[in-house]
């Protein structure tokens, strides 16, 4: 059942990761909500909340619902958020930050929290850096899959929060269009294409993203 419901939320990922962004295209959508907590000018923590589609919801329900009463108890619960949890670990929890241009690694979440709501399916979780950001310079902070299996987008812009941000800090939301972000990596892409398919994550090109800008002009 949990081998069922990993492929479910992964997809091919192989297959998907190798194909150009033309040819792949989701089957899996969750509206999404990010918090970034900040305490004394650094990074402290991603909190998400994704909120899934109702097929992929039903299919859950379906694969976890064990005494089969069309509902998930806590202890279902609990098993979707560690195969959630376990099936997501290769994939960085979908999420990215950088600071001032360079990959920022995030501590693995310690568990994710899975709850239904009018039948969707919701999961909760927060992850951690594993070394302090200081809120200084170009911070971008985004939800993307790399396989492009699973859409996770931000419906609002108010969906992307930044919780006690210092008053030298602006914020902004960026939806990359698809069509000036190919334009710009093209000669990249190509590359990638004939080379090295498997090697560029082209789904990051189209990632909705927030920006902070910290420093003297705010």
């Amino acid at each position: 059942m949990a081998i069922r419901i990993r492929s479910f939320l992964l997809g091919a990922c192989a297959l998907c990761a190798t194909a150009a962004p033309a040819l792949a295209h989701p089957h899996v959508f969750a509206e999404a909500r990010l918090e970034i907590a900040t305490k004394d000018e650094q990074v402290k923590a991603l909190r998400h909340v994704w909120r899934f589609d109702d097929l992929f919801s039903s299919t859950v329900i379906f694969e976890f619902d064990q005494n089969k009463d069309l509902k998930l108890d806590a202890q279902e619960l609990e098993m979707v958020g560690s195969v959630i949890l376990e099936s997501l670990a290769e994939f960085g929890y979908f999420q990215f930050v950088t600071a001032n241009g360079k990959d920022i690694a995030m501590n693995p979440p310690e568990r994710i929290v899975a709850m239904l709501e009018d039948q969707q399916l919701i999961i909760l979780f927060e992850s951690t850096p594993e070394e302090a950001i200081a809120l200084d310079g170009n911070l971008h902070f985004g939800v993307y899959d790399p396989t492009f299996y699973t859409a996770i987008d931000f419906y609002d812009d108010a969906n992307l929060v930044v919780a006690d941000m210092p008053d030298n800090c602006g914020k902004e939301v960026v939806r990359p269009d698809p069509d000036e972000a190919l334009a710009m990596n093209q000669q990249s892409l190509t590359e990638a294409f004939f080379n090295e398919p498997g090697g560029v994550d082209y789904s990051k090109l189209f990632a909705t993203r927030l920006e902070i800008s910290c420093g003297a002009a705010g």
